[in-house]
């Protein structure tokens, strides 16, 4: 027998991808410009690469239903923090351009309330 129905997307997952799409569009408003959406590599994951004027940034989006086990702000960890700049320099390594990078975070709560850190770390 052939399974034929599509296996529905998590409903964490979808959440994950209309917090990024959220975050993308409020920093564009913000006036950064898209590079890449979710790159990945063995290192790691970068949500969102996006330019400010001559600078590469690197956006982790972190959305939270509930503060009850800490805010998004606070989920992202020393050991996250490492995996994104694992990744981000081997995002770099396949890059021409030689310009400054910063490392930003959008922290978006379940009531919608979102948080903008720029050189978060």
């Amino acid at each position: 027998m052939l399974f034929t129905e599509l296996k529905a997307k998590a409903a964490h997952l979808i959440r994950g991808e209309n917090a990024e799409e959220q975050a993308r569009k409020f920093l564009m408003d913000k006036g950064l410009k898209p590079v890449c959406r979710n790159y990945r590599c063995k290192l790691g994951e970068l949500d969102l690469i996006m330019t400010d004027h001559n600078t590469l940034v690197i956006i982790e989006v972190r959305f939270r239903k509930t503060d009850q086990y800490g805010s998004a702000l606070e989920s992202v960890t020393r050991a996250k923090q490492s995996r994104i700049i694992a990744a981000t320099q081997h995002y770099l390594s396949s890059q021409k351009a030689d310009r400054p990078v910063r490392f930003d975070v959008v922290a978006i709560s379940g009531n919608g309330a979102m948080e903008w850190i720029q050189n978060a770390f």
